[in-house]
């Protein structure tokens, strides 16, 4: 078994009640932008690729999870492409899903005075196509980093902008506006005159017992959380405080806030997945999560930097179901990838005769992937697993930590070859109760793909 790294001792350390930091691992992601939807927060991402040196960000990722720890990769959903009249092939930057009128919106900006376009779904996950042709707003070069809120009254209003606060009253239909693009006048910088809402980019709108809230990026650099609190959704704007001062660890900040399940949470980012690997400073980030709470008079509580154990879990995960490999609460080491299959590896689904699977990839020895409170109940005799075999190789089952108890071995030798999926069941110890499940990976190197993964009951 290789070494383990501080950060996973640490992790290890932390009580089993919450997940970790940073929330994804198997890519870069930045400028979170939550949705909660039918009790599923949908967690809308930038993605820095791998190599990038500054900000190389060509499509717009989606995560999902119930529980706020475990968090499932649901592909890219949307790309710089999708934007025929853009013609930019890089310049995914920070964009917010919002759903009315039984669809979803998404806002996403190009930069470069490329303008605001959004792109529409009937479905959170997708597909989405562009709703009108052109940008819907191209004002100035300040034009990114968009946010929405819908008041109580149904008026929806649409804030972009860096380094000034921009704001228009969005028609029902979502996709164009009525009267004037304003410039906030108490947020907007004046040549000569003080700051005292230290303002620079990323705002994210929203509402709390009749309080309207602006969070957005403060400070440069490196840049915190700060909020400003009105008594209208176009203010005037009161300076609140800063939720997370600026930290020389990450260069950026960009706050998305929700409500779930009664509890109150601001996500992130940081740069700890980069560091762990190299020295320099690139635009690799990560994005992380924590609670929020406030004060009897609305104002929100201080936060310290993204602490490493994060957010408490919300419920358990049933391991009974089919639950896809891609569902991690934590990883080292791996990645995730997609194929688009004909029929030879999927169902006839009305007519369809091709689909996307997701898996994880770039499995080598000592790997590992976490997923945190899987209940097992009165009890799992046996696990089936889906995979594809490369080189082949070991899966082992440990709960609790990674070098815990060892419940069973899944020997991925032979079982599928290339890019064919197929599926092996090995036997499991009689695992009872809620355990953290760790599948910690032996062999060579690119073992193999993992696609999905659940226990059958003890007889």
């Amino acid at each position: 078994m290789k070494t383990l790294s501080i950060f996973a001792m640490l992790c290890a350390m932390a009580a089993t009640a919450f997940g970790q930091n940073p929330i994804i691992q198997t890519k870069f992601t930045a400028d979170p932008a939550p949705l909660v939807y039918h009790d599923t927060v949908f967690l809308y991402t930038g993605h820095d690729e791998d190599d990038a040196f500054g900000f190389k960000m060509q499509n717009w990722l989606l995560y999902t999870s119930t529980d706020m720890v475990n968090w499932t990769d649901r592909g890219a959903i949307a790309s710089v492409k999708d934007f025929k009249w853009g013609g930019i092939d890089n310049g995914a930057w920070a964009l917010q899903c919002v759903h009315r009128n039984n669809k979803f919106y998404l806002y996403c900006p190009l930069p470069n005075n490329v303008g605001i376009g959004v792109l529409v779904s009937d479905s959170p996950y997708g597909p989405f196509k562009d709703a009108i042709g052109k940008p819907l707003i191209k004002n100035s070069k300040d034009d990114i980093d968009p946010t929405v809120l819908i008041d109580d009254d149904g008026q929806a209003y649409l804030y972009w902008g860096n380094p000034n606060l921009y704001y228009v009253k969005l028609n029902p239909d979502m996709i164009s506006y009525s009267g004037e693009i304003i410039k906030d006048p108490s947020i907007a910088k004046v040549a000569g005159k003080a700051d005292p809402f230290h303002y620079q980019e990323g705002p994210w709108a929203f509402k709390r017992d009749g309080k309207y809230y602006m969070a957005y990026a403060s400070t440069c650099c490196p840049e915190g959380i700060g909020y400003a609190m009105g008594k209208s959704a176009t203010g005037p704007w009161e300076y609140g405080g800063s939720i997370m001062d600026g930290d020389p660890r990450s260069s950026g900040n960009h706050p998305g806030i929700i409500n779930y399940k009664g509890t109150w949470y601001v996500f992130g980012f940081n740069y700890n997945i980069m560091k762990q690997t190299v020295s320099k400073h690139y635009e690799r980030r990560s994005v992380s999560l924590e609670e929020l709470t406030f004060n009897p008079d609305g104002t929100i509580k201080h936060l310290p930097f993204w602490s490493v154990t994060g957010v408490k879990q919300r419920g358990t995960l049933n391991p009974y179901s089919k639950v896809e490999a891609e569902t991690i609460a934590y990883s080292e080491g791996l990645k995730t990838d997609n194929v688009t299959e004909w029929e030879r590896n999927v169902s006839w689904d009305k007519g369809k005769k091709k689909a996307e699977r997701i898996f994880v990839s770039s499995i080598n020895n000592g790997d590992y992937l976490k997923v945190q409170g899987v209940d097992f109940a009165s009890g799992a005799s046996a696990i089936e697993v889906c995979v594809a075999a490369l080189r082949g190789g070991k899966m082992e089952v440990h709960t609790d930590k990674i070098d815990g108890p060892l419940v069973g071995v899944v020997n991925v030798n032979n079982v599928a070859q290339g890019d064919v999926f197929g599926n092996v069941t090995s036997p499991l110890k009689n695992v009872k109760g809620v355990h953290d499940v760790y599948f910690v990976f032996k062999g060579e190197k690119d073992l193999f793909y993992f696609d999905w993964w659940k226990v059958n009951p003890a007889k």
